[in-house]
């Protein structure tokens, strides 16, 4: 009867170890997430991943204006009356990082993590703003991009 147990005990030891080793083997294969940013007016919030790039690697010029171009872009209404936040990832900020508004920037570049704008800069056409939608753009890398999260802004009259 040890003899049995000891025998149950060590499949019980192998199987567990064959688990973990599976376990870590998967968890190695996975892709690193890209990083996020937010955009945040009162209560409401989207956050993305990169449209294009965010691996850092440098984007080319044709990929620049083609992820400008991207309809899969999340939106969120914004009041002019209120303040519109941006927040991007650690990683991001410290590549340094712009807001673009409609493809120009908006803003230099910044290391923090954090920005706030207020909203009716998005409306007015002094800023280049056509409508009641802008594009706007966090665009990673101080010279170099490496790469661009796309927002819609949507006038909430």
């Amino acid at each position: 009867m040890n003899t049995l147990q000891s025998a149950v005990r060590r499949r019980r030891a192998v199987a567990a170890a064959g688990v973990v080793s599976a376990g870590l083997l998967v968890l190695s294969a996975c892709d690193k997430p890209s990083a996020v940013a937010t955009v945040t007016v009162g209560s409401s919030s989207v956050n993305s991943e990169a449209t294009c790039g965010g691996q850092g690697e440098t984007l080319k010029s044709a990929d620049l204006t083609r992820c400008l171009k991207d309809k899969g872009i999340k939106s969120i209404s914004v009041d002019p009356d209120e303040t519109v936040r941006f927040g991007v990832d650690p990683e991001i900020a410290d590549k340094g990082w712009t807001i673009l508004m409609n493809g120009q920037p908006l803003t230099d570049a910044s290391t923090k993590t954090y920005r706030t704008i207020p909203g009716s800069v998005f409306f007015n056409a002094q800023y280049g703003a056509q409508g009641n939608s802008t594009l706007v753009s966090i665009k990673e890398g101080e010279k170099d991009t490496s790469g661009l999260w796309n927002f819609k802004l949507e006038k909430d009259a």
